[in-house]
């Protein structure tokens, strides 16, 4: 595996990097930055979100800027502010051991008369929206006559959302022997013209299809009926209670009122749209950032450029007009090798466009039944049991056991234990006892004959997002355990300390039998039937008699015995 060392960066780049925790270059890092090194060549970047797209135009960039000069040397143009403010932090962290180098972003929403005050003083690169650095340049607060380097970040979305006039009345103004390097997710026919219009003979580098969906994305969708989006929403929220989420709506108007009913009912929401002022903007995204806010309900483009770590699923409460857009969306989880979760909200009209958005992306998409509300319960169930396990016991809390425990003499263990969980439960049980199971769902994947409930058995396992496992990681864990093939398990779902998944009924024993005994991280793995029917006879054999079976993080064999700690994985590419 190459390093950034292999590259041909310079020690004050390599020494940023480093001090970031970045070891090895990310796909389109290995093949975009020794190109723009080398040559003065135009570029088209294709490649999707979370890659590492700003380190690989931001390093070979610092690269080339001359310090010592404080005319405007490059251009980044990005499609919304956020994104702009994003590539300007990131870029500033490459640049810390650079002396001389000022890089400043225009955006609109902010005083553009200290932006002009900060280009005056000397910017070698200038991070800008389109409208605002038009605007500046039209009244002459900003000088592009000497650029050397313009990049399009987010080329597509530029597009989409109207800036080609813009961007032409810009690049107007720009040398016409500068280099320009367009990066992009998607490669539509309006990004082809841009690169016919501007571009000069551009050399291409794709990591993956043109406009596919990243792999580890795991792509879902539940078929509702019309009045029934809000309630599949929330139902989805409630059977997965470590959800850390974006979700999308097509207009602002959708955005406020879901993130309003959510609120109102109980959930930490917020909405981020176009109709908010920067100031609140900020606020928004700052809670979403401290993870004070579970869900952010957002519109495409207000939600350009975020940037947020360990997004666990991207739901789609509407499609998008655009069927490109749906990359993007699904961009902001399973970013840097994270696997993520992409669901799908639509109705019975709208079922036809699976298969476009299956041809865009190069993905299969599930057709999944809503949780029933009895299957919310059990989720919600173990989550506070877990919860209250982990808890840790307030010093001062010991002040008040006496009385306390006088309060509930007389109440054994057992009955202690089921009261306390009672608490909880019976919200979720009064609320989906009062609220039938939406009937828009359908079991099974489309083309599919549903297997019967009775042919399936469904297990829970003791362990989840907090060892180390996604869904991904544990379904290999599984099959390598048990010798199952690709298919034979599936519906996995990984909580944050217990997931579930499901295999046919009659390899059911094969499964107990595999587990038993075996160990993650020296903790006991244990596997129950939680529905289905008593597992039968027959099956493969188990993978191996006897024994016990240990397995480090990311669900690796590392030995035999309990208590083997796996090593821990370095932090290893430069996030976008």
């Amino acid at each position: 595996m190459s390093t950034f060392t292999d590259l041909g960066l310079s020690a004050p780049v390599l020494k940023a990097i480093a001090a970031l925790g970045f070891e090895h270059p990310t796909e389109i890092q290995q093949k975009a930055i020794p190109q723009l090194l080398s040559g003065d060549s135009d570029l088209v970047a294709l490649a999707q979100t979370g890659t590492g797209k700003t380190a690989a135009f931001g390093l070979p960039l610092l690269e080339r800027i001359a310090p010592e000069s404080r005319t405007t040397q490059a251009i980044i143009l990005a499609p919304t502010r956020e994104l702009c403010l994003q590539i300007t932090t990131e870029m500033q962290s490459y640049a810390r051991y650079l002396k001389g180098v000022s890089i400043v972003a225009v955006y609109g929403g902010a005083s553009i008369q200290e932006q002009a005050r900060a280009l005056k003083r000397g910017a070698q690169v200038v991070v800008a929206t389109p409208g605002r650095i038009k605007d500046m340049i039209s009244r002459g607060l900003a000088d592009v006559s000497r650029v050397e380097y313009c990049v399009l970040d987010e080329a597509d979305e530029m597009l989409n959302m109207g800036f080609y006039e813009d961007l032409t009345d810009i690049l107007s103004h720009t040398p016409a022997d500068k280099s320009t390097w367009l990066f992009s997710a998607t490669m539509p026919d309006a990004v082809a013209r841009i690169a016919r219009d501007f571009m000069h003979h551009p050399s291409e580098v794709t990591v993956g299809g043109r406009n596919e969906s990243t792999a580890t994305v795991r792509h879902e969708y539940y078929v509702v009926g019309g009045r029934e989006r809000y309630a599949a929403l929330k139902r989805l929220a409630d059977a997965n209670p470590g959800l850390f989420s974006v979700i999308f709506c097509r207009t602002k108007r959708d955005a406020q009122k879901v993130a309003e009913k959510l609120i109102e009912d109980g959930y930490n929401a917020g909405a981020l749209h176009g109709d908010l002022s920067q100031n609140q903007r900020d606020l928004v995204m700052g809670a979403f950032r401290k993870r004070q806010l579970q869900l952010l309900v957002a519109t495409d483009v207000a939600a350009r450029g975020i940037d947020v770590d360990d997004v666990t699923h991207v739901i789609h409460y509407q499609l998008p007009d655009e069927t490109e857009t749906y990359t993007h969306r699904s961009g902001r989880t399973g970013r840097a090798g994270k696997s993520g979760i992409s669901l799908i909200i639509l109705t019975r009209s709208e079922r036809g466009r699976i298969r476009a958005l299956e041809r865009i992306t190069g993905r299969p998409f599930e057709e999944k039944p809503l949780p029933s509300g009895m299957e919310i319960c059990e989720i919600q169930l173990y989550h506070l049991a877990d919860s209250i396990r982990n808890t840790e016991i307030h010093p001062e809390v010991k002040t008040f056991l006496p009385a306390v425990k006088d309060l509930l003499e007389g109440l054994d263990r057992d009955a202690l234990i089921a009261k306390m969980v009672s608490v909880e439960f019976s919200r979720f049980a009064e609320f989906y006892a009062r609220n039938e199971d939406p009937k828009g769902s359908t079991e099974g994947q489309r083309g599919e004959t549903p297997l019967p409930h009775g042919g399936q058995a469904r297990f829970f396992i003791n362990v989840g997002e907090r060892d180390g496992l996604d869904w991904m990681i544990l379904k290999d864990m599984l099959k390598e355990a048990t010798g199952l093939g690709k298919e034979d398990i599936f519906k996995v779902e990984t909580k944050d300390s217990f997931s579930f998944f499901s295999t046919e009924a009659d390899v059911a024993p094969l499964i107990l039998e595999s587990l038993k005994g075996a160990h993650l991280e020296g903790r006991a793995i244990k596997v129950e039937l939680t529905d289905g029917p008593p597992p039968g006879k027959g099956g493969k054999k188990p993978w191996k008699k006897g024994g016990k079976k240990t397995y480090g993080k990311k669900g690796k064999p590392y030995s035999k015995g309990p208590g083997a700690k796996g090593k821990k994985r370095k932090k290893t590419t430069g996030k976008r």
